[in-house]
């Protein structure tokens, strides 16, 4: 458990991010698209990454990052920089300006638990020729893999801002944090976060930056670097956008209303009945015995929070929400319905 000592300072700056990072997007992607939880997650991006690797267009990139990257956990911090927002080449060339130090330093980590090869080395070493290798593969695999669905990525994003902005006006910052995903919880002072590394964590005065992202893997991830707000990314579901509730094939099988309370903790995350009961708008007996119904079918889990009941969609929810009208499933998942993940937007 990482408990990050957020002050004042911090707490005044909590926001998100502006877009979107590219390069960052690009290499969460290269690592997270092979595991079936995360591909249930983005199931478009993992569609379109298949049929690029069958086709061959992408498989030498893909090769190199898979060969270059950790399978699982957390990747080198130098790799998603926070820099180089503006286009995959800005972000290459942030990764080239990392000093061969922090190269050496940050690879020879992440390689810790990995069979030590020749490029893994030269990588290691920040030979500039694999350093370029390298930047060709993610150029490579944005542009055919990520390209073709960067507007619906970037239109899924800001609806996740708007969801959570709301939460904020409406509930504050515990109602904000307390919405964002089941491994992220707020103790006053301290933000915990279930993650791929522990300890307590200072703030650094500039802030948080929350970052929403399908791949981020099951577990959110935390970056920190001195003088530098600290970015914190979850996993949220993203996936095509689609019918309205009422009119696709799940509001046939469940009932429209039912659908609709789906559609709901997919789009906002976690609500407490109150909240379930004004977003669908229904009366509060009304949205407990939808919620109950719908957590008897494994849809929806709930967990109780003082007075309160918290509803948020399941793994098998969200699949369902998929497969019946391929509508978008913007919430986040819990990790106990996912595989294990990683944690520092590496």
């Amino acid at each position: 458990m990482l408990r990050l000592q957020l002050g004042p300072a911090d707490l005044c700056r909590v926001r998100f991010a502006d877009r979107l990072h590219p390069v960052g997007t690009a290499l969460l992607a290269g690592q997270w698209l092979r595991d079936p939880t995360v591909a249930a997650m983005a199931p478009a991006l993992a569609e379109q990454a298949a049929a690029v690797e069958r086709a061959g267009a992408a498989q030498a990139a893909t090769a190199t990052l898979r060969h270059l990257l950790p399978a699982r956990g957390r990747l080198p911090d130098f790799v998603t920089p926070f820099s180089g927002l503006e286009s995959v080449e800005a972000g290459l060339e942030a990764i080239r300006a990392t000093p061969a130090r922090r190269i050496r330093a940050e690879a020879t980590a992440a390689y810790a638990n990995a069979a030590a090869t020749p490029l893994r080395r030269r990588f290691a070493a920040a030979d500039p020729e694999v350093l370029d290798l390298f930047g060709e593969a993610v150029r490579t695999w944005f542009d055919t893999v990520l390209t073709p669905h960067w507007p619906d990525l970037v239109c899924a994003y800001r609806q996740q801002v708007t969801c959570a902005s709301q939460r904020l006006a409406q509930h504050g910052l515990g109602g904000l944090f307390a919405g964002l995903h089941p491994a992220i919880r707020w103790r006053e002072p301290v933000l915990e976060v279930r993650t791929w590394w522990g300890g307590d964590l200072p703030g650094t005065g500039h802030g948080l930056i929350l970052l929403p992202s399908p791949l981020a893997g099951p577990r959110p991830r935390v970056l920190a670097e001195p003088g530098r707000p600290i970015l914190l990314v979850y996993p949220v579901v993203m996936g095509a956008h689609g019918a309205a509730a009422g009119g696709d094939s799940l509001g046939r099988l469940l009932g429209v209303t039912r659908a609709l309370v789906l559609h709901r903790l997919a789009a906002d995350g976690g609500l407490t009945t109150t909240v379930l009961s004004r977003a669908v708008g229904i009366s509060l007996s009304s949205a407990s015995e939808h919620a109950t119904a719908l957590r008897s079918a494994g849809l929806v889990a709930s967990e109780r929070e003082g007075g309160a009941v918290r509803h948020h969609l399941t793994a098998l929810g969200a699949e369902l929400l998929r497969g019946s009208s391929g509508d978008s499933t913007e919430g986040w998942l819990p990790p106990d319905q996912a595989a294990g993940w990683p944690s520092v937007l590496p």
